[in-house]
């Protein structure tokens, strides 16, 4: 357990991804696209969840009939399937505000794929949005939204 707290401390100190201000330029001088910010907030999230104490098993898996989950980790003894949502502007609302039901049909049936694979279902298991507002200049801001749904 120390060395988990351990490497938690490290993740929070010294990730680069938490602790410098954002740029949402890319290497042209032209802003990032849509993709980019998103796997940018992916990268960001996963740093943060690792400063927490998770541990990433897998990032973006689709599943084989369709489904698809940005992080599967675990906190714990809890197996945790993560959305995660990034914004470059609060104007829009709160990120979590788009995981629609559609959505949440779409991780579900991922979070079931990867299940299966496991060949369990008898863990505990639980689904969260990871909520990234990133404006350039700033740090990212980070939220995680346990249990959503």
């Amino acid at each position: 357990m120390l060395m988990l707290n351990v490497r938690s401390f490290y993740y929070r100190r010294f990730s680069r991804l938490l602790n410098s201000p954002c740029r949402l330029l890319g290497r042209g001088g032209g802003c990032l696209s849509k993709i980019e910010i998103g796997e940018l907030g992916e990268r960001i999230a996963c740093a943060h969840l690792r400063a927490c104490g998770r541990r990433i098993l897998y990032r973006n898996y689709r599943g084989p009939k369709g489904g698809e989950v940005d992080i599967v980790c675990r906190d714990g003894d809890t197996l945790t399937f993560v959305e995660v949502k990034t914004r470059t502007s609060r104007g829009y609302g709160r990120p979590l505000d788009a995981v629609n039901s559609t959505k949440q049909e779409l991780i579900e049936r991922g979070a079931n794929s990867w299940l299966q694979l496991l060949g369990r279902r008898d863990m505990l298991w639980r689904f969260d949005v990871v909520e990234i507002i990133l404006i350039d200049g700033d740090l990212p801001d980070v939220n995680v939204v346990y249990d959503v749904f």
